[in-house]
């Protein structure tokens, strides 16, 4: 599996944890976080390139982290192909997942512990989508939006 990740200026210590514990379950991490210059890196750049990374199949899925995580998941939404979703804490990482075939997490580098931060990954990455037809349907029709944006 490979693993797209990037933050801003205020996600750099969660991401950072995030890109250890994926190495050290042997998974290869594309860190797409420009060099964070001291007026900070603008969310949607970053969210852009980690979402075009997962949409290419450059990257199974991604992981971005802002202040809220709330900016990067917009951003990162208007990527054809992306699910991008806000979690906070294990549940809606595990429903994103199950539900929603999330292939991008987005955190809050100001919301949410370190430890929290992990539990959220852990969780995230070890659910798979649901099968069952109404969540495969309820996809569909999520893809179908995108096709016909105005």
């Amino acid at each position: 599996m490979i693993v797209a990740v990037g933050c801003d200026h205020n996600g750099l210590t969660i991401k950072d944890a995030v890109r250890r514990e994926l190495e050290a379950r042997g998974i290869t991490v594309r860190d797409l976080t420009p060099p964070l210059p001291a007026n900070g890196v603008d969310y949607p750049d970053v969210a852009a390139d980690v979402a075009r990374a997962v949409a290419a199949g450059d990257a199974d899925r991604g992981v971005l982290v802002c202040g809220t995580g709330q900016g990067m998941s917009i951003a990162a939404n208007k990527v054809p192909g992306i699910r991008a979703a806000v979690c906070s804490e294990p549940y809606s990482a595990r429903m994103s997942r199950e539900d929603n075939d999330a292939n991008v997490l987005c955190m809050g580098g100001r919301t949410i512990g370190l430890g929290a931060a992990l539990e959220i990954l852990n969780v995230w990455l070890n659910v798979t989508p649901s099968s069952e037809d109404r969540h495969v349907r309820r996809r569909g029709k999520i893809a179908t939006l995108e096709e016909h944006r105005p």
